[in-house]
Formats: C-alpha cells, sequence, structure tokens
C-alpha cells in the first residue's frame, strides 16, 4: 500500500456505487496530494495508489487521507513530506507577511502547526477571536433585552387599552362635553365646558393674587418657559395653609381643594377607569405678559413637550425615562379665563411642528388628556394680559402619590370637621354634621356643592 494510513481503509464493495460528488468536501491539502503529478512524481508512489485495489478512487477517503497528513506515526512518503514543508515555509513567509506588512492571509488548512504562525500574531488573533467572541455575546444580550422591553411595551400598551374606554359619564351637572378625541385630531382626548361657574373662576382668580408668589413650582424662576412672561403660582396645600392662619379666604381654599377633585372623578369617570386615579401634581398658576418684551416675539409661552417622556422632535420619539415623570399617566388644565390674548392650548404630532388641534382657553374649560406620546402639547405665547388656570397631573400608580395632596386631604378633615363641630355647638342641635368632603367621601357630596 503506497501511503501509510492512521486507520485501516474499508475495502470498497463491488456492487456499491459511488455517488456522484461524494467527498466533494475533500480538503486542499488532500488535493495537493493529486497535484503531485503535475510536479514530476509520474512512476512514483502516486502510480502505485492508482492501480491499488484499496483505492479505486481518492475522492471516498477525503478523511483518512487528510489525517494521513498530520498523523506522527505514519511515516509518508518522502515526495509527500517534501510537498507538505514546502507548504509549511510558504506558510510561513504569508504569516510574516501578514505579521509585519498587514497582507491579510487566511489559511485553508485546519493541519496547519501552531507554530508556524508569529508569536505575535497568535496573540493578535486570539485577542480578535475574543473580542469578537465578546462582542457577539453583548450582542445577543442586547437583542434578548430589546425583545424583552418590546414583549413588556406591548404587554403594558394591552394593558392601557384594556383599562381605556373613552366616553363615560362626566358625573358632575351642567358639566358637557365639547370635543372629544375625534373632534381634537387624536386619541385620548377630552375638553369638558361648565366645570366652574364665573363666579368660581373670579374667586380663584382672587386667591391666586392673594396668594401666589413669584416662580412657585418653578424652583424660584419668575420666568421658567420664556423671558416674555412671569409665572405666579401657588399649591393646593399652600393655599390651606394660607387659609388655616386667615392670610386668604379659607372657602376660596376650600374651593381650590374640592375643585382639583372634582376634575379628578370627571377624569376617572369620562375614560372609564378601572382604578382610581392619584394626584401626582396640582398647580393653579398665572402667566402673564410683560409688555415691553412682546415686539418681534416668536417663542411660545410654553413649547411643545410631552408629559411623561423625553420628546425628540427630530427623530419623532418619546423616550421614557428619566428625567421626565415616566409615571404620569393623565394630565388635565382648568381654566380661570379667557380675557387675555395669546395663550391657546394646541396638540401636535411628534415633530412638535404639525399641529392637529388647538383649544382656547375660558372660564370653566378643561382639557384632559392621556401623558403619553400620543399627545404631546403646548401652549402658545400670551402677549396681553393675564392667563390663569389649574395644571393636574394624575397617576395610576399610588406609590408616586403627591405627597402634598396627602398632607392637604388630613388638613382638610381637620379644618372643617372643626368648623362643623363648633356650627352644631352654637345652634345647640344634635344632627350628625353632613359628609365631609375628602378624597375620598366626594362622591358623597352633593354634585352642585361647587
Amino acid at each position: 500500500m503506497c501511503l501509510c494510513l492512521p486507520h485501516p481503509i474499508p475495502r470498497a464493495h463491488p456492487h456499491r456505487k459511488v455517488q456522484p460528488g461524494w467527498g466533494s468536501h475533500l480538503l486542499p491539502s488532500c488535493q495537493r496530494v493529486q497535484e503531485t503529478r503535475a510536479v514530476g512524481l509520474e512512476g512514483g508512489p502516486w502510480e502505485q495508489c492508482k492501480s491499488h485495489t484499496l483505492l479505486p478512487s481518492l475522492r471516498i477517503f477525503p478523511e483518512h487521507l487528510c489525517s494521513a497528513l498530520t498523523h506522527p506515526s505514519c511515516p509518508l512518503p518522502q515526495e509527500i513530506q517534501a510537498y507538505r514543508q514546502r507548504s509549511l515555509m510558504e506558510k510561513e513567509l504569508l504569516f510574516f507577511s501578514y505579521d509585519v506588512f498587514g497582507i491579510p492571509f487566511v489559511d485553508p488548512d485546519t493541519w496547519t502547526p501552531e507554530e508556524v504562525i508569529p508569536k505575535r500574531l497568535r496573540e493578535k488573533q486570539k485577542v480578535e477571536r475574543e473580542t469578537a467572541a465578546r462582542i457577539s455575546e453583548e450582542i445577543g444580550n442586547l437583542m434578548k433585552e430589546i425583545e424583552t422591553l418590546v414583549e413588556e411595551k406591548a404587554k403594558e400598551s394591552a394593558d392601557i387599552s384594556k383599562l381605556i374606554r373613552e366616553g363615560g359619564p362626566l358625573v358632575y351637572e351642567g358639566a358637557s362635553v365639547t370635543m372629544n378625541s375625534k373632534a381634537l385630531n387624536g386619541s385620548q382626548r377630552v375638553v369638558v365646558d361648565g366645570v366652574l361657574s364665573a363666579e368660581e373662576c373670579r374667586e380663584l382668580q382672587r386667591l391666586t393674587n392673594a396668594a401666589a408668589s413669584a416662580g412657585d413650582g418653578y424652583r424660584g424662576k419668575t420666568s421658567p418657559h420664556t423671558p416674555s412672561e412671569t409665572f405666579y403660582g401657588v399649591t393646593v396645600l399652600k393655599a390651606l395653609k394660607l387659609g388655616q392662619e386667615g392670610k386668604v379666604p379659607l372657602q376660596s381654599a376650600h374651593l381650590y381643594y374640592n375643585v382639583t377633585e372634582k376634575v379628578r372623578h370627571m377624569m376617572e369617570s369620562y375614560f372609564r377607569l378601572e382604578v382610581p386615579l392619584h394626584f401626582s401634581y396640582s398647580h393653579l398658576v398665572c402667566r402673564t405678559a410683560i409688555e415691553d418684551k412682546q415686539e418681534g416675539r416668536s417663542d411660545n409661552s410654553h413649547e411643545v413637550h410631552v408629559d411623561n417622556c423625553i420628546l425628540n422632535a427630530e427623530a419623532m420619539v418619546c423616550v421614557k425615562e428619566p428625567p421626565a415623570y415616566t409615571f404620569r399617566d393623565y394630565s388635565a388644565i382648568l381654566y380661570l379665563n379667557g380675557d387675555f390674548e395669546g395663550g391657546a392650548f394646541y396638540f401636535t404630532e411628534l415633530d412638535a411642528k404639525t399641529e392637529t388641534a388647538e383649544v382656547q382657553p375660558q372660564c370653566g374649560r378643561a382639557v384632559g388628556f392621556s401623558s403619553g406620546s400620543e399627545n404631546p402639547h403646548g401652549v402658545k405665547a400670551v402677549t396681553k394680559g393675564q392667563r390663569c388656570a389649574i395644571a393636574l397631573w394624575f397617576t395610576l400608580d399610588p406609590r408616586h402619590s403627591e405627597r402634598e395632596r396627602v398632607q392637604a386631604d388630613d388638613l382638610v378633615k381637620m379644618l372643617f370637621r372643626v368648623e362643623e363641630v363648633d356650627l352644631l355647638q352654637e345652634t345647640g342641635t344634635e344632627q350628625e354634621p353632613p359628609p365631609v368632603t375628602t378624597t375620598d367621601g366626594l362622591h358623597a357630596a352633593r354634585k352642585d356643592e361647587l
């Protein structure tokens, strides 16, 4: 036998046909054995192999032949050894060029000894393999994270869609829907009129002018959104404390508290929410145009934004992550007046440019909407006069309920229980006191108390 193979070679069955293409995976190194005919080896071992009965066709023994090239116990014919040595020397030159001059070389053989490759190149290739494996692993992990986020977002959207069934009753007499989502060219939007009477609007405006301080709610910044307007605000708790101290009418502070409760219940009912809304933040604020800063003005009173995510108008995406108030689910603005110029509220597409709807403020009008990326909105410049409104943000997650609101609830219970007890003592009656208007008991109070 002309080639010493590490394993016994099975004899070809005389009746078994060799399928065409069998052994097509023959490695280049194995093919070189056949190529020895072209380098003057006729009459040598190759000619003997051709006629050997055990090797009717070399293509049916590629694995045995290839393993023979590197098997230590197999003495190869001198011609094959010379050819193998020449191949290794060529590879050394090619690897040297790769290492020194950066000329790429990809070894087609798997049997090449490791010592043929320069040490520095071996280390470089090892680092590259490890880097590629790490990058591949990181990409795989990132793809898994993205898939998880997509699944969670889809689940969140599905859960929210189950909760939202727009068009429920407004609960309170006198209030009526003026525009729904369809009229406002969007989703989860509503405009309600008749939430306040004209006298209630005036009373709350007077409360603002008496109790509000410049920059309240904006970390002391008197012009937080535009240098052309000044902002004055007051929270529910602050108004109640001022009322307790006698610095503002207590009934006005109580009205402020009750009105915010009224809007909350209207939002829950209209959007048919199966879980209650909790206050995230409440703020009565007036923005006043600065007369000498209106000429040539092109900015807004409040630029287009989204309440629970960071809007990137250029990319038309809204990223729901801090510092955005990601826990806010619904928003509402209750207007106290309309006797000013400019200051219209408007919705846009995610590009912050394409306006989809506009709402003109007026006494007792409320705009309610979901706080997500489906409702980018802004306020146009107030160019003359003073625009007053109560801004409300709600959350479905009780863990993010406003702490000040809890304090305000307790203060209302204390203040108005004492007031009712004093009244009963003066009249000498032993009747039960009327229901207390609190966060939990507003539904028990009369609908027309406001």
